[in-house]
C-alpha cells in the first residue's frame, strides 16, 4: 500500500523533498473541453467576440497559469518551465473547444500539475470571454493525456 508523500511523520501537510532526485527531462499533456452554444461558436469562428481574440487571449492565459502553479497549489514545487504551449480546437458537432497544455523541463520533479493548471485557466478564461453570450457554458474532462520523464517513465492515457 502506498503512502502520502505530501505528509510528514506527524500526518501534516509536507512538501516533498526532491534534493535527492535526478534531474531528468519532463513533459506533460493535458486536456479539457469547454461546452457551449453554437453562438459561441460562430463569433470566435468569425473574429466577432467584444472582448477581442478569445484564442489569443487565453493561450497568454494559460501559459501564465502554468507559470504560476506553485503560487496556487500550496505543496507544489516552483519549475523552472522551458516550454509552455497551449491550443485550441473547435468542434462544431459536439458543440465544444477543446483546450490543451503541454509543459516542459529539466528537473526534478514532474510537470503534470502545470499542465493541469494551464487547461483550466485557458478554459476558465474562454468562459469568462464568452459568459456575456452564453452563461450556460460548462467545463468538462480536464485530465492528464501523457507524461514522459522520472522514475515512472512514459505514461499515456488510454481512453
Amino acid at each position: 500500500m502506498s503512502t502520502f508523500s505530501h505528509l510528514n511523520a506527524g500526518g501534516e501537510a509536507n512538501m516533498v523533498d526532491v534534493s535527492d532526485k535526478a534531474v531528468t527531462q519532463r513533459e506533460a499533456t493535458a486536456e479539457g473541453f469547454i461546452y457551449v452554444s453554437e453562438s459561441v461558436i460562430t463569433q470566435i469562428s468569425e473574429a466577432t467576440i467584444a472582448k477581442g481574440d478569445v484564442f489569443a487571449v487565453a493561450r497568454i492565459a494559460g501559459i501564465q497559469g502554468a507559470k504560476k502553479c506553485s503560487d496556487l497549489i500550496p505543496l507544489c514545487h516552483p519549475l523552472a518551465l522551458s516550454k509552455v504551449d497551449v491550443n485550441f480546437d473547435i468542434d462544431k458537432a459536439q458543440h465544444r473547444i477543446k483546450a490543451t497544455c503541454y509543459c516542459k523541463l529539466s528537473g526534478k520533479t514532474g510537470v503534470e500539475m502545470e499542465a493541469l493548471t494551464g487547461v483550466n485557466v485557458a478554459l476558465l478564461t474562454l468562459f469568462d470571454m464568452c459568459k456575456a453570450i452564453d452563461p450556460g457554458m460548462y467545463i468538462e474532462g480536464v485530465r492528464v493525456l501523457e507524461k514522459k520523464g522520472g522514475k515512472t517513465g512514459h505514461w499515456k492515457s488510454t481512453d
